[in-house]
C-alpha cells in the first residue's frame, strides 16, 4: 500500500466525509496522517471514488488502487487518464452503479473519464436538475462538490481566506467559472490537518469547505482543464 497515495486520498475525501455525504462515519480518522492503514480500509467504503480508483489501477496495470499516481489521476488529473477507454469505463460503471438513476453518464461518449469532475457533472443528477429547473441549490452543490482551485489570501488559525472563481450558470444552462471571489474555508480541525503548513500565496485545491492540498501550477491547470470539458456539456 502506498502511504503517500492514502494520504492524498484522505486530503480530498475528508471534506464530504465530514459533512456526511459519502464514506463511513468517523471522518476525523481521515486526519490522522500516521494511520494510513486505517485510511486505506476506509477508502474502500467510498463507493464512488473507490470504483474509479479500482478501474484506473486495473487499466494501468497497477496493483494498488491507492498508488499515488492513481489517486492523483482521479482527483487532480494525470497521464493515467490518457490510456483509458471511455466505453470501457461506462460499461464498468453500468455494472458498478447498477440501479443508479439520473445523470448523463451512460451517453457521455468520449467525455467519460475516471476523474472526479465526471462523477460530479455527469454521474450525479445535479447538472441535469440545473438544466431543467435552474435551481440554485443544484448550482451550489456542483460548485462545492467539484475540486476547485484558489489562492490563499490570509490564514487565521484553522481557517483561511482563499480567492477562487465560483461556478456560474448562463441563461442557456452552460457553466463557466465566474469572477474571482473570496471565501473562508477550513484547513485544520482542533489541531488536526493533513497539511504541514499553509501560507498566503499558496495555490490550493478546495473541496466543499476545506483546503485539500497545495498545488503546482501544472496541477491547477489540469483541474481547470478537465472541468472545462464538462461545462459545455451541461448546456
Amino acid at each position: 500500500m502506498s502511504a503517500e497515495g492514502a494520504l492524498m486520498f484522505a486530503r480530498y475525501a475528508y471534506p464530504p466525509n465530514a459533512l456526511g455525504y459519502c464514506g463511513p462515519a468517523g471522518a476525523e480518522a481521515m486526519l490522522r496522517g500516521d494511520a494510513t492503514a486505517d485510511i486505506a480500509r476506509r477508502a474502500r467504503r467510498f463507493e464512488g471514488a473507490w470504483s474509479y480508483l479500482e478501474f484506473l489501477a486495473s487499466t494501468a496495470g497497477i496493483p494498488d488502487p491507492l498508488d499515488e499516481r492513481v489517486v492523483e489521476a482521479y482527483w487532480v488529473g494525470g497521464d493515467l487518464l490518457a490510456g483509458v477507454s471511455s466505453a470501457s469505463l461506462v460499461s464498468f460503471l453500468t455494472t458498478r452503479f447498477a440501479g443508479q438513476s439520473g445523470g448523463s453518464w451512460r451517453s457521455a461518449g468520449e467525455r467519460a473519464l475516471p476523474h472526479h469532475t465526471f462523477q460530479v457533472f455527469e454521474v450525479y443528477p445535479w447538472a441535469g436538475l440545473l438544466r431543467r429547473t435552474g435551481h440554485q441549490q443544484a448550482l451550489s452543490v456542483l460548485d462545492q462538490c467539484r475540486i476547485r482551485t484558489g489562492v490563499v489570501v490570509a490564514v487565521t488559525g484553522e481557517t483561511a481566506t482563499v480567492e477562487s472563481r465560483p461556478l456560474v450558470a448562463g441563461p442557456d444552462g452552460s457553466l463557466s467559472r465566474g469572477a474571482p471571489r473570496r471565501e473562508t474555508v477550513r484547513w485544520s480541525v482542533e489541531g488536526w490537518s493533513l497539511l504541514s503548513n499553509l501560507t498566503p500565496g499558496d495555490r490550493v485545491a478546495l473541496h466543499w469547505n476545506w483546503v485539500c492540498d497545495t498545488l503546482t501550477p501544472d496541477q491547477a491547470a489540469r483541474i481547470e482543464t478537465l472541468e472545462a470539458r464538462y461545462h459545455a456539456a451541461a448546456a
